[in-house]
């Protein structure tokens, strides 16, 4: 097992502390299981009424998530989609392969 780079820990430590929130992380979830089934973004209004979370508290944490690279949005017109970050992934997978 390779150590992470201080960078890569920083990196991390940023992540996992915004994967601590019990809404950022079903966020994530949700995501990840929208990847899953070939849809490689998702919607906020579609967060929003899967989650049962108000808009502006699914912002905040759509925030949160950006910042610590977990997930990238685009605005496509009045609509902002939001998709998986694939390094940040690959990164977290890597780090509990080898835990």
């Amino acid at each position: 097992m390779s150590m992470p780079t201080p960078t890569e820990r920083e990196q991390l430590a940023k992540a996992f502390k915004a994967l601590s929130s019990p809404n950022r992380l079903a966020m994530y979830l949700d995501l990840l299981a929208q990847e899953e089934t070939s849809v490689p973004h998702c919607c906020l209004g579609d967060l929003i009424s899967r989650l049962e979370i108000g808009a502006p508290t699914v912002s905040h944490h759509i925030k949160e998530l950006v910042n610590a690279g977990l997930i990238e949005v685009q605005r496509d017109g009045k609509f902002v989609r939001c998709r998986l970050n694939p390094v940040m992934r690959q990164r977290l997978a890597a780090f509990f392969a080898n835990a």
